[in-house]
């Protein structure tokens, strides 16, 4: 007997009550006997698999536990993993670290002082390589395939986090994520670029570069958190906005400037972090903020370092050169005030240990959301509009002979001496020059409201009240009538001037000759 036949019992089906013709009878319509199954009753699962002999399994949770546990983190790096040049040293000794406690463990030998030993070695040698990085090498950093993504952030940083998606205009971006989600009790909107880890999930996301929907999409949801008044949270990690054919037919370089346009009229908090390279105006639609994070290991540009190799050098081997020159690494960026602050990476980056570098992230947003808690609407909408109108403001002070060091020394120790009005200045020289420049402005501020002067005043014809385009053509016309007719009359010096003005053929000369 089958294992299906002994499992199943066979038994007739009673009629209905609604008076079935085929009540009291054990076949169906049409002649075929009806026929019930039903399962053996069994305490275990059927997909359950059987233990082997000499195993007994103690309950289930014992089970779903060894199912569970081919999940969990891996304990060692795959060895696929993606390495940069400047880190094989690292590798290679990490390796041999590896290969000496396998040896000792095979044949019992305690070498715990030696591989203590290497390890130090390592961390030293670790940390003397990422604290010497050229920008060059941040750049390879900060794209890195293994660095941390918009989403694997955002999912180890929150409590909670929904996905939400579309424009309202019937279209979706993977490569711009946007979602709402909360942090200590306090919700967020959070919006970011996404890459993917592989050449599919790459395609899928378009390798982070938004299509304008993308940034329709993003706009949308930003409005829905100033409307709630959700902070908004954003994360760059792109090469720039796509510039494809379609891309530009949907109007990308509108739906970015509308982006920088709303962007400083919200009344709340946003606060934006460069997770890893934050490119042109496909990082800046999403990065107006209050506060501009970036990542230790995270780079931002106005244009790739390979396209401006191509377009100062016309070769792409100049890349190393534009890095420098650009200065997009964070050190650069928060002298020129363009990020106010470093969000420091585990050592080896972000790449090598993510774990460790979400808790940093996660306290520097929650340290500078603090900052705007207590701010009305119109204090964040000016907080932000200052710190963009000071991007790019720099002093310029020339002294002849280039003694600068001197000329400052002189100028931190001058007496001093104040304006009519009470402005401060050097010497009393120095306040004569300022008084003067005000004198001018005003005086410039006047013609410009009432035009009661001419910087150029023009030339006036005489008997005539008004100058004017026609009344100078008359005055010239004339001039030449009567130089032509041979008339006694006098020419008048302003109708010679203007009829010279008009005259390439030379006869203002002869103007000028009869007027004498």
């Amino acid at each position: 007997m089958s294992a299906l036949a002994a499992a199943a019992a066979v038994r007739p089906s009673g009629a209905t009550q609604r008076g079935n013709r085929f009540a009291g009878r054990n076949v169906a319509p049409g002649g075929r006997p009806r026929l019930s199954v039903q399962a053996a009753k069994s305490s275990t699962p059927p997909d359950v698999p059987k233990p082997r002999p000499g195993e007994e399994r103690k309950n289930k949770a014992e089970w779903f536990q060894a199912i569970l546990s081919k999940f969990g983190p891996v304990k060692e790096k795959a060895s696929n993993t993606t390495v940069l040049d400047f880190e094989k040293p690292l590798v290679e000794l990490d390796n041999r670290i590896k290969e000496v406690r396998q040896v000792a463990e095979e044949n019992g030998v305690d070498v715990s002082n030696q591989i203590k030993e290497l390890e130090e070695r390592a961390k030293q040698l670790r940390k003397d390589t990422y604290s010497r990085l050229t920008p060059i090498q941040k750049l390879q950093v900060a794209r890195h395939p293994n660095r941390p993504t918009f989403l694997d952030i955002a999912l180890n940083i929150t409590d909670k986090f929904v996905e939400l998606h579309g424009d309202r205009g019937g279209l979706d971006d993977p490569a711009m994520v946007c979602g709402l989600g909360s942090i200590d009790g306090v919700s967020f909107m959070f919006i970011g670029h996404q890459k993917g880890r592989n050449t599919k999930e790459n395609i899928y996301r378009n390798f982070g570069m938004p299509q304008p929907n993308g940034y329709r999409k993003a706009l949308r949801f930003m409005r829905h958190a100033d409307k709630f008044g959700f902070p908004i949270v954003t994360f760059v990690d792109t090469p720039g906005a796509y510039a494809g054919k379609a891309a530009e037919e949907l109007g990308q370089g509108e739906a970015i400037a509308v982006n920088l346009r709303e962007m400083f009229g919200f009344r709340v908090p946003i606060i934006s972090v460069v997770i890893g390279e934050g490119g042109s105006g496909g990082a800046l639609a999403i990065g107006c903020a209050n506060r501009n994070l970036i990542m230790e290991n995270s780079v931002y540009y106005v244009a790739s370092p390979e396209a401006c190799a191509a377009i100062l050098w016309k070769s792409r081997e100049k890349a190393g050169t534009a890095t420098e020159a650009l200065r997009i690494t964070p050190s650069d960026l928060i002298k020129f005030k363009v990020m106010d602050e470093v969000i420091p990476e585990p050592l080896g980056a972000a790449h090598s240990d993510p774990m460790a570098a979400f808790p940093a992230v996660k306290d520097a947003i929650m340290r500078n959301y603090r900052r705007y808690e207590g701010m009305s609407a119109e204090e964040i909408q000016l907080d932000r509009y200052k710190k963009f109108r000071e991007l790019g403001m720099w002093e310029e002070f020339l002294v002849a002979g280039g003694k600068n060091k001197e000329a400052r020394e002189a100028l931190e120790t001058a007496p001093g001496a104040t304006t009519a009005a009470g402005t401060w200045a050097p010497t009393a020289d120095d306040a004569k020059f300022i008084e003067m420049m005000a004198d001018m402005e005003e005086k410039w501020q006047q013609t410009l409201a009432t035009k009661q002067e001419w910087l150029m005043k023009p030339e006036v014809p005489a008997g005539m009240t008004q100058p004017g385009l026609l009344e100078l053509a008359a005055a010239t016309v004339e001039a030449r009538r009567r130089l032509v007719s041979g008339s006694d009359a006098a020419v008048d010096a302003g109708s010679a001037a203007a009829a010279g003005k008009t005259s390439p053929n030379g006869s203002a000369e002869l103007v000028n000759a009869e007027t004498n």
